[in-house]
């Protein structure tokens, strides 16, 4: 067995007898690292300070992760004006505020036989709202809908990261411009 030190050194080939005194005399744990190679390879180490470290390393990494929302904004084909620009408006918020949008048109009864309103639509929204957010899946059919799924840009989503304010740091002041 080639045994390995706890500090990654080379210890050498040694038979398991040997390497688990030397355990022992270390007061460290006989880890096998490499149980198929040719010989097998084991490691000195404390596997209970191992085992947190790597706990530690995965809870950083979920809090590092970055959660997607998911909004959804349903619209029909025969939408008055003033309902479109409301859902827009939506839509726009959503999207400043770095969550994707599911955005569903609903067809019933005659105007499933019409689904090129409902795409018209759905370009028209995506037009409109451009500089915000980009098309992450075209308009499709499904069923009874059909469904386009938006997403911020990039750089759009970093900039609107809620900043988190430290300790002793004071408070954002109003910055409206006197006119």
């Amino acid at each position: 067995m080639r045994l390995v030190g706890p500090n990654g050194e080379q210890v050498g080939i040694v038979a398991i007898g040997d390497a688990l005194r030397l355990a022992q005399e270390a007061d460290l744990d006989l880890v096998e690292v490499a149980p198929t190679a040719r010989p097998p390879v084991a490691k000195l180490m404390d596997y209970g300070k191992y085992k947190y470290e790597t706990a530690q390393k995965a809870r950083e990494a979920r809090r590092n992760q970055v959660h997607t929302v998911i909004k959804e904004m349903k619209l029909r084909p025969k939408i008055d004006p003033h309902d479109y620009e409301t859902k827009k408006g939506h839509v726009v918020r959503f999207l400043k505020a770095g969550d994707k949008v599911k955005i569903t048109i609903m067809f019933r009864g005659r105007e499933q036989s019409r689904p090129e309103l409902g795409f018209r639509l759905l370009k028209r929204l995506a037009e409109d709202v451009q500089e915000l957010g980009y098309v992450e899946f075209e308009p499709k059919q499904d069923g009874r809908n059909m469904i386009m799924v938006m997403a911020p840009h990039r750089k759009q989503q970093q900039q609107h990261q809620p900043h988190r304010r430290t300790e002793g740091e004071p408070e954002a002041e109003a910055a409206a411009p006197a006119e």
